[in-house]
């Protein structure tokens, strides 16, 4: 994950088993209702995931990458199902197991002092 300068938006990057990586724009609103239902992890057994994509220049500057405008999510046993609709392809399915979802809430909590959340109270 990358945020932009402004702090509206991550680049997410999903790195899938047998197929190309996939980069999506998340605005920073999903992020931050992401943190507030995302699971956290209690297991101090669990193995991390391998090691993501890096994001480059080139997929920051790609035109054609499409962009969340939410997301619906589904626990499953041992995974979390996120579906993405987004503006201008057809909706993103991923399914990440629990060492992932970890890997994502604690990316994006990183995050959270350069997004702008326009929601808070």
């Amino acid at each position: 994950m990358s945020c932009d300068r402004v702090g509206n938006l991550l680049l997410v990057k999903f790195t899938n088993k047998g197929a190309s990586d996939v980069c999506i724009h998340v605005p920073a609103s999903i992020v931050f209702w992401l943190l507030k239902h995302l699971p956290v992890n209690r297991d101090p057994q669990l193995a991390p995931p391998p090691a993501p994509s890096a994001i480059t220049q080139q997929d920051w500057d790609n035109p054609y990458t499409p962009r969340a405008q939410y997301v619906q999510c589904k626990e499953l046993r041992g995974a979390l199902r996120m579906t993405f609709v987004l503006d201008s392809r057809e909706d993103l399915t991923v399914v990440l197991d629990r060492s992932n979802v970890e890997l994502m809430r604690q990316i994006m909590v990183m995050y959270t002092k350069d997004l702008i959340d326009l929601d808070a109270q």
